[in-house]
């Protein structure tokens, strides 16, 4: 549980870091853990309780290794994390050049769901690939790993992540600005950080004609 917390914060803090929000990296967060989750319940019932055995070779149930889902984990946060940043990024960008929120939803989703698609399909591939081996330690990995880019593959990240970030609207990119001062400036596209304009300043209303004039 310590080696779990210790990932999710530390990616939670660098996700704040990077996007300049509480809420994505939040967001991000919990929906990798609920891939994870549904992999391991995926393990448990092919491999303790025998749901299928028989497909992958299986003559009985066999008990989980003590360090599959400690790896399982490793390897699926930083595959999910790797498509998480990849698509926050074109929607992050897609705001930034004045987009509202859906639109930037839109068009970052459509700009990479098909990278993201064919990226997943090639790893699930690798992994359906351990389920042949006579080894049951090497079979669950395979299986866990395949369910788990599956799922986060077309659930969490085309569906779950737009359809949240559609949801939320401007609150997505929202960060306290004492907090914003604080931390570091980190620009993932190489972009200079002198000429920065923050989401609220993009997005905020024009101040009325006349105010503040002389």
């Amino acid at each position: 549980m310590w080696f779990i917390g210790t990932v999710i914060m530390l990616s939670f803090l660098l996700l704040m870091v990077v996007f300049r929000s509480i809420l994505v990296p939040l967001k991000a967060a919990l929906l990798n853990l609920l891939a994870i989750g549904a992999a391991y319940g995926v393990v448990v019932a092919v491999f303790q309780w025998g749901w299928g055995r028989s497909l992958i070779g299986l003559e009985e149930a066999v008990p989980i290794a003590s360090f599959v889902p400690m790896m399982m984990f490793a390897i699926l946060f930083g595959l999910s994390m790797d498509y998480e940043v990849f698509i926050l990024s074109r929607i992050r960008e897609e705001y930034h050049n004045g987009h509202t929120n859906i639109d930037s939803v839109v068009e970052g989703l459509g700009a990479t769901a098909k990278v993201i698609t064919a990226a997943a399909l090639i790893m699930i591939s690798v992994f359906v690939g351990f389920v042949t081996s006579g080894d049951p330690v090497v079979k669950m990995m395979g299986v866990g790993l395949a369910t788990a880019v599956a799922l986060d593959a077309t659930i969490v990240r085309m569906v779950l992540v737009p359809s949240t970030m559609a949801l939320v609207g401007d609150a997505n990119w929202w960060l306290p600005r004492w907090l914003d001062k604080l931390l570091p400036h980190l620009d993932i596209e190489g972009e200079p950080t002198t000429d920065r304009i923050t989401a609220e300043e993009l997005h905020a209303p024009e101040e009325p004609a006349g105010i503040g004039q002389a």
